[in-house]
Order: C-alpha cells, then structure tokens, then sequence
C-alpha cells in the first residue's frame, strides 16, 4: 500500500469545555490570509476563518450559520479539503474537536452531486453517540433535505427495517445492529454505498467490535470513500485503516492534557467508607445547580441512585445495563431539568452533548486522565464557569497523582468541615440500608429473566453498551 501522507496542525487546547462536535465548531479561528510584510516576504497567517474558503457549497454554508458554527475548527481547516478532493482520510483527534461536521460536510456536498440511497454509511461506539451523529446530519442537510436512518440496538428491529425501506441517503449504525439488519432485513443492501465512516474507531476496537467490522467491511464494495476518525492510533486502529482505507491522507489535531481556565478544579481525600456521606453533603451545598456524577461501575450507578432517592435527591440513572427507551429518557429528562442529578458511568464522559451542567463529581476516578479531561469538560462549556471535584480515598492515590502529572499541575483541596457533615451520618446510614435492599431486589428480578444484573453473555444486541 502507497505510504501514508500526513498533515499535522497545532491546537492550542483540546477544550473540553466543547463537549461536543457541535458545540465545539462554533468557537473563533482567527481569518487565513497571505499577508505581506514591509520587506516584500509573504506571511501566512493561522487558518481559514469561513466554511466557504475550505470548498464548502453555499447551501452547506447557510446550514452552517443557522446552528451558529461561527468558524471551522483545526481539524475541519484539514480534513474538509483533502475530503472533498475524493480521498480517503485518517482523522487523529478527540471527541469535541469537531470531527462530525469533518466529515458530515463532504458527505453532503458529494450527496448533492450526485443524489442517491444508501449513499453513506457511519458507524459509531455507542448508540447515544449514533442518535447525536444522525442529527447532525438531519441539521446540517435540512436545506437538501436529506433522509437519516439511525440503526442501534435495544430498540425494536421493525421500524429500523421500515425507516431502510424508505431509501435513506445517511445511515448512521453501531456495529451489532447493522449487521443483524444486513443478514435479516429483507431487500437491505449496500453494494451501492459511496462513503464509509468510522467515528471513535479507537473505543469501537477497545470494545471488542473487531470481528464484526471485519464481516461489515467483506459486505461493503471496494469501491468507495472511507474516513477513519480516532483519539489515538494504535496497533489495532492501524491494522483496521490498513484492511479498509487506500492511499489515505492522515490529518490529525495535536492536543495536550489541559482544562479551560473557567473550570475550578478540586479534590476530596477521605476515607473509603465516608464516601456516601460526603457526597450527600456536598450535592447538598450545590443544591438546586445541575450535576453529573461519574462511577466506574453499572452496579455502583444504580446503587448511589437508589442512596440519592431515598434521601430526596433528583437523581437519574445512566448506564448500558438500561434499556435504550430509559436511556434516552434519562437524557431527556436530565437536558429538561426535570433532574438534577445524572449518575452514569463512561457512557457519558465523551462524545455526548449536554448543555447548562453546573457541577461534575468524581465519585470514582477514571482509570486513565484522557478520560478524566473528559469527565470534567462536560461542565465549564462555551466560557461558562464550572466545578469538579474529585473523590480520592486511600485506594485511589496513585490514581490521583497520575491525574495530577498528566494535567502538569496540583489540584486544591475542596474544604469541608467534618462536623457539619457527620451530622448526615444517620439519614445517610438508612439510605444505604434501603440502597442495598433495591438493588437486592433489583438483581431478583432481572435473575428471574436469566440475567442477572450487570452480568451475562455479551450479544451482538448489547455490545453497543457502555459496560461502565
């Protein structure tokens, strides 16, 4: 295979203040202009400061304006371009880079020239990160009016099948429910598919969706469009390109660990078995303000909401043991404010955009810092201040100073008083109490369905799950 060309731009800060790649291609890139200077020597200055200069069609351009991108950000300035002129890409950045809009755009454009079903195909990771996808694209093609069809499981197979029938230009699936439709719904096809995209190829191999991409792409025609996007380029990204992209251009926006300046980080040393107990004192001193509070674990999710409920608290769910309809239901009611609180696990640490949060609690840390910047780039949004605070008990110490080397700084200590919190210590106590009995009762009855909760075989159905 011809080497690999590659195109490298700096970024200042991957903020994860934009948590989102639609929130993150309204920020400012100052104007690319050749000036010249007092000697005669020409001088390039930054990047493209509109969508027009990159090759971006009038009608996308208005799209563009109606939902506020203001300017293309760095990894748009690169890969929109080198998209357009028909080649395959390898996208290196984060989550909130504004990668969607990378590669929504030139799918578009190339749509409108050439108008037809099945047009393009995106995968993704997760479901929730599908439905945002599929609606960045209903936005951005609302003035070509373009057709969307979203394929996730835990949701019923009949009208993803009747919504195929209709010949939609963009399918946006996650890998096991593509499949199933690939091999079950009858007249579904795409050997006529122009454009293949891979979003978050990187989270997709971690959860073990090799195999089945590797069915997909023996599926596909050869003869097509491929956009690889990932956070990092591994070994197993590297095979993945190497099996299903020709002669790519590599594009990547390099980024440092780093929080955006409104952000006050803190964290919070006490021991293991306080952890309840200070946490119901502080969403006590954030009350009335929205959180969302981080665990490592489906079964540790639904335990603190069962605590959090018993002691009056709004608190709602997340987690891929839910079925897809509480899923998003529990984003809608948290993006509504008919909840507060929102306990989820990674499920909602990347990709996802939910706007006006307050507040961010480390009630686990995360095993690695890429994803603590992620945790904490869900609040501090768009130059509005924010909290995080982080739960470090004796377990977690290392942890913690890993976080802190890799952020190349010291975190404060948030300052409480011991007595005013153990004075929760008895109605925390019961609340604990009845938390075990509801999960107790919740793993009776998911065992009499013969799955207990939190455990059992991973299907094609199910692994578009976030295992927390």
């Amino acid at each position: 295979m011809p080497p690999v060309k590659k195109r490298k731009v700096a970024q200042e800060v991957a903020s994860p203040a934009e948590d989102s790649d639609s929130q993150s291609s309204r920020s400012e890139s100052p104007a690319a202009e050749n000036t010249t200077n007092d000697d005669g020597s020409a001088e390039n200055t930054s990047t493209p400061k509109s969508f027009k200069q990159l090759g971006v069609i009038d009608s996308l351009v208005e799209a563009c304006e109606i939902l506020g991108y203001k300017a293309p950000t760095p990894i748009q300035v690169e890969a929109i371009p080198v998209a357009l002129q028909g080649r395959d890409v390898i996208g290196l950045a984060e989550t909130g880079s504004g990668k969607t809009a990378a590669f929504a755009l030139p799918i578009l454009q190339k749509l409108m020239e050439n108008p037809s079903s099945f047009f393009s195909l995106i995968l993704s990771p997760t479901r929730e990160l599908a439905y945002q996808i599929a609606q960045a694209f209903e936005a951005l093609g609302s003035t070509i009016n373009v057709r969307t069809c979203c394929l996730v499981g835990g949701m019923d197979m009949v009208p993803q099948s009747i919504a195929l029938g209709k010949k939609p230009h963009i399918i946006v699936a996650t890998p096991g429910r593509l499949l199933d439709h690939l091999e079950n719904t009858k007249g579904f096809s795409l050997r006529a598919l122009k454009y293949l995209v891979m979003d978050e190829a990187d989270r997709m191999l971690d959860q073990d969706f090799g195999p089945l991409l590797d069915k997909i792409l023996r599926i596909l025609p050869a003869k097509r469009n491929t956009f690889l996007f990932s956070a990092t380029l591994s070994s197993k990204v590297e095979s993945l390109q190497r099996a299903s992209l020709s002669n790519p251009e590599k594009v990547s926006v390099s980024s440092k660990y780093s929080t955006v300046k409104t952000l006050q980080s803190y964290y919070l040393l006490k021991p293991h078995k306080w952890k309840d107990l200070y946490l119901c004192f502080l969403l006590n001193e954030f009350m009335g303000q929205s959180v969302i509070l981080f665990t490592r674990t489906v079964h540790e999710t639904q335990r603190v909401a069962f605590l959090l409920r018993s002691l009056g608290f709004g608190a709602i769910p997340l987690h891929g043991q839910l079925s897809q309809s509480s899923r998003l239901g529990a984003l809608g009611k948290f993006r509504s404010k008919a909840r507060d609180i929102l306990v989820c696990t990674d499920v909602a640490a990347r990709g996802l955009d939910i706007p006006s949060v307050d507040v961010v609690l480390n009630f686990d840390l995360p095993t690695d810092s890429k994803t603590y910047i992620h945790r904490v780039g869900r609040t501090a949004r768009a130059g509005k201040s924010g909290v995080a605070i982080s739960f470090v008990t004796q377990y977690d110490v290392e942890l913690f100073q890993r976080i802190e080397d890799a952020l190349n700084r010291k975190l404060p200590e948030y300052e409480t008083e011991k007595d005013e919190v153990m004075i929760l210590a008895e109605r925390v106590s019961e609340a604990q109490r009845y938390a075990i009995m509801e999960m107790k009762a919740l793993d009776e009855k998911k065992g009499t369905r013969g799955n207990k909760f939190g455990k059992g075989k991973r299907t094609r159905d199910n692994m578009d799950q976030e295992e927390g």
